[in-house]
Formats: C-alpha cells, structure tokens, sequence
C-alpha cells in the first residue's frame, strides 16, 4: 500500500501528496462553453473507481491531461482529491497522442495489425511531453511518497522521474498488450522505451507473456541481470538487476467494480429497459451484441463476416435473430480509423441488404457513445455477447457482460486472443483468425441448451465477481510497497 511521508523533511520541489496516480488523461472531461468559460464533468472509469478511497487517504493526487487543447493548469480540488492538469497544444496532442501514442505504439503493441508509422518528430514531441509529465509529477508527490503511472502513452516518465526524485516509490503498469519480441525490435526507440520503463520498482503486465517479453529485453537491450517471471502460487514476479536496484516485473490481470454492475443490473429499471429494448428489436428470439470502441484491434469486421456467412448457410434466421453493434467513435483523425468506420458501415449496409426487411434491419448500428445505465441493459438483454478482438490487453466488456447476468442467462464468445481468455476459461473461445471456428462458436453460443448457458455462467461469474478492480489495485500496489524490501542477488553482491 502506499508508504506515507510523516515524519520526513521536504524534499526540494516536492508537493503534500503521499499517493500520485499519473496518467495520460484526467478522470474528468473540461470543455468550453459557449459563453466562453470552462466547465468540467467527473468521468469516473474502473480505475478511478478502485484508486478513490486511497487518493483520499493519503492526500492523494492525480496528473494528467484535462481533455482540451490548451487548457488551463491550476489544480482542481475534487472530493479532496488534487487534480493537477497537463497542458497540451495542438501540435503536442497531434504529435504525441495521435502521432506516437497511437500511430506509433498502438499498432506496433497490437501485432502490427496495422503498420506502425516511425516519424523521428512524434518521438522528440514524445520525450517533451513524458518529461513534462514527470516534472509535474515531481512537484507534486511528498516526500518517500509513492507514484503509481499507467500505460503506454508515458513509457518514459519511470526514469524521468527516478532522476529527479530518488526518494520516491515508482510503479508503471502497462493496460495493453505487451509485443512479442521480434516485433517490439521494429522500433528505432526500442532501448530508450525499456530504459524508461526500468526506471520503475514495480512494472507490471496484464499477463506473464508480457512480464517475460519485458525480462528479454531488459537483459538484451539493457543488459541487465534478471530471473525469468514464473506463474503458479509460488511466484509471479521476475527480477532486474540494475547495480544498486532491483526492478521487479510481474502479472497484474486488471478487472472490473464487478459488485456495482451486478448490483445495477438487478435494478427493477434496469430489467424494464432491457424488456423494451428487445421489443424495439422486433422481440427476436436471440439477440447478438457487440460493445466496443471502434478499433481496428477489436475484431468488429470478423464478427459481421462471420454472422454474414451464418445468415447466409442458414445456420441463423434473419427474422428471429439481431445483431446490435454499439461503436464508440475513437481517434477519428487518424486514417486507419475513418478507414475502418466506413469498412464497417459497408459491411452492415450489405448485410441489411441482404438479408433484412423493410422496418426490420438483422444489424443495428449505432455509431456514438452509449448512457451506462442504457449499456448495462443491453448487457441484461443480450443473448449471446461476441467479443473478437485481433489482440486485446485484457477486454473488460466481457467482464462487464458476465458480471451482469446474475439470471444465468447468455452466452459469451470470446477471442483467444484476449487476457481476459485466459480467465474466463468457460466462454465459447475462439480463434479471431479462424472465420470457420468463430462461426461455429457463434451457432454453438445460440443453440446452448438452458442448463449448458447456467452452468458456463455461473462459472464465469464466480472468477468475475471474487476479483474485481479493487483486488487488482491492492495487489499491485501491496507488491510496489514490498519492492524496497532486501533481495538476494543471485551472484551473492
């Protein structure tokens, strides 16, 4: 847990807080109004949810970027929590959001199912805004206070900060996959990423894959000392050795406040709406669903294709059975991404014309965020859920999807190529690359008999519910505050 400063002098340039949590955005959206002045909204994520009570006990802070281009960077108080924003032009979002972050990183983290762009000026408009962040960090943690940073778009900061504060604790947890290696060496700025990384106590992987992938590179690239990550009770974590320091690397799989989605979805409006919604649909007798940003890692296309062919054989009847794809839009000024929307719109327009009927489409698509309340009834109301990303750190619609079905009913088809396959053991898994296997897995999800559906729903829902968001948090952070304690090198220095 995070180790409070009581007791100790002020280092120089050091703030009051004992907990930071550094991210890539604020868990609030600031917008302009239209008389001119700014106005902000919480928006309250699984992480925000799981770090609250902690930020709140230990003078807690929170850095990160407010959600507009030059935005104001006073520290905002919310709940007795410190919000202190990080300032970003248009260039530096352009540059380092779009450009590196997700032109750059994303796809290369992703399998390369798009081809990375390696622009020298996105990596330089990268370093610039990482070392902002970690000042804007350093000027905000106590002192000995601990400082928990998240994912891809600040690699950097660990090491940043390490040299401008030695007193702290530092743990990184990365929430995408982490590549293979033979991918990750594609990247011109492969050793200063690593370099970055190590300057954490703690990094930290959804699964152990990653954790070993990070433990080659450490020792090839960096030429560190480690030990290899193990999986079992005995241990999970693996061990750099950087002279004086020992970076510890483990797997943290992240979930979801499942106890508050299955509370909600218990709720009597809850159950009405989903009643109407599958009214609204025609009350078909089976309801697909698909929940996702409209990324091209999510498998969006593979799901359409394949209910397309399963339309098509027969194996499903267009005038019992829908399919309701809600898309968030995202990164819509990046090329891959409007690429996509229209592939996928082509997609569900030739569907329809296909196979539906005047006032009664077999694909609903909606194309814009979706109210919680209104999702978490789409999750009662579905029968079958498809989940078939390409790659996906972890996916935590499945989680949701589960966590919301305390009747039993539905079914979850879920891609191998998921963390979150490697937990919920009991879905319909399937291969995203395999058009044939994701079909059969679709059909085999909407014939389950009922007492099949109950007895695969109880099982994932008994993982789902014992760990949850807030068990994910404490194990990380248990294990960051353990870091400092003394280990055995195995040379015997």
């Amino acid at each position: 847990m995070p180790r409070g400063a009581s007791g100790t002098s002020r280092t120089q340039g050091s703030g009051n807080s004992d907990f930071v949590v550094v991210a890539n955005r604020l868990p609030i959206d600031m917008e302009h109004q239209p008389d001119g002045n700014l106005a902000w909204k919480r928006s309250p994520g699984g992480l925000v949810t799981a770090l609250e009570p902690l930020l709140r006990r230990n003078r807690g802070a929170w850095i990160g970027w407010p959600g507009i281009v030059d935005g104001p960077e006073e520290p905002i108080v919310e709940e007795g929590m410190q919000l202190y924003p990080v300032r970003l032009s248009a260039d530096e979002f352009a540059e380092y959001y779009e450009g590196f972050s997700n032109a750059t990183l994303w796809p290369l983290y992703h399998d390369v199912i798009v081809k990375p762009i390696y622009q020298r000026e996105w990596w330089d408009r990268y370093v610039q805004v990482n070392r902002r962040f970690a000042e804007a960090t350093s000027r905000a943690a106590a002192p000995n206070a601990t400082v928990w940073v998240q994912d891809y778009q600040l690699q950097l900061v660990p090491k940043m900060l390490r040299e401008l504060r030695p007193d702290l604790t530092i743990g990184f947890f990365l929430h995408i996959p982490f590549p293979p290696v033979e991918l990750y060496m594609q990247l011109p700025w492969r050793t200063e990423i690593i370099d970055g990384l190590l300057g954490a106590d703690l990094v930290g992987f959804h699964l152990a894959g990653g954790a070993k992938n990070f433990l080659f590179l450490a020792r090839q690239l960096a030429g560190a000392e480690t030990t290899r990550a193990t999986v079992g009770v005995r241990s999970r974590f693996g061990e750099v050795w950087l002279g004086d320091r020992t970076v510890k690397v483990g797997a943290f799989p992240i979930s979801i406040d499942s106890a508050e989605l299955d509370g909600k979805a218990r709720d009597r409006n809850i159950r009405r709406r989903a009643r109407e919604i599958r009214a609204e649909l025609g009350s078909p007798r089976k309801l697909l669903l698909g929940v996702d940003r409209l990324d091209y890692t999510k498998g969006i296309g593979v799901r359409l294709k394949a209910f397309s062919e399963l339309l098509a054989e027969g194996r499903v009847k267009g005038d019992d059975t829908v399919l309701v794809q809600l898309a968030t839009p995202s990164r819509e000024r990046v090329e891959s991404y409007r690429v996509l929307r229209h592939e996928v719109e082509q997609q569900v327009g030739h569907i329809n014309g296909e196979y539906g009927e005047v006032g009664h489409p077999v694909v609903h698509y909606l194309h814009r965020p979706v109210p919680r309340d209104e999702l978490i009834a789409f999750f009662v109301a579905a029968d079958v859920m498809l989940v078939t990303p390409l790659r996906d750190g972890m996916n935590l619609v499945a989680k949701e999807y589960v966590a919301c079905r305390s009747d039993l009913g539905g079914a979850l088809v879920l891609s191998e190529f998921t963390g979150a396959a490697r937990e919920l053991r009991q879905a319909y898994l399937t291969n995203p690359h395999d058009l044939e296997g994701v079909k059969d897995a679709i059909e085999a999800a909407i014939n389950q008999t009922p007492e099949e559906g109950r007895r695969r729903m109880r099982a994932l829902r008994r993982q789902v519910l014992a760990h949850d968001v807030d068990k994910w948090a404490h194990a990380f952070l248990d294990a960051l505050a353990h870091t400092k304690d003394a280990v055995s090198h195995p040379s015997g220095r």
